[in-house]
């Protein structure tokens, strides 16, 4: 279950919940990809950011602003294919559980 608030840990893992789903989502979403039968042209992409999102989470400290980008290439990459919506919508939600970008100074 996602949750919207706070870093707690899993039980007994010592891991911070919003990793577990983003690791979760990741890697759902990569297996409904592998699954897919259809080729299309962005098909690289997609697979090439959730490597980076897979990266992230296991280097123990995603940071927020890469995450969001990687997660636009892939709603880009795979938005036509509405069989993957539904474990897009998942990586979206588990993105969402870090919070906002925060906002760059100077500009």
């Amino acid at each position: 279950m996602l949750r919207s608030v706070g870093q707690t840990r899993v039980t007994g893992s010592g891991e911070d919940s919003r990793a577990a789903e983003l690791r979760a989502a990741v890697s759902r979403l990569r297996r409904e990809l592998a699954g897919h039968p259809a080729e299309f042209p962005d098909r690289g992409i997609a697979e090439d950011e959730l490597a980076v999102l897979a990266a992230m989470v296991a280097a123990g400290d995603p940071e927020i602003r890469r995450m969001r980008r990687s997660l636009l290439l892939i709603a880009g990459a795979i938005g036509s294919v509405s069989a993957l919506g539904p474990a897009l919508l998942v990586l979206r939600k588990a993105v969402d559980l870090f919070g906002e970008v925060p906002p760059q100074r100077g500009v």
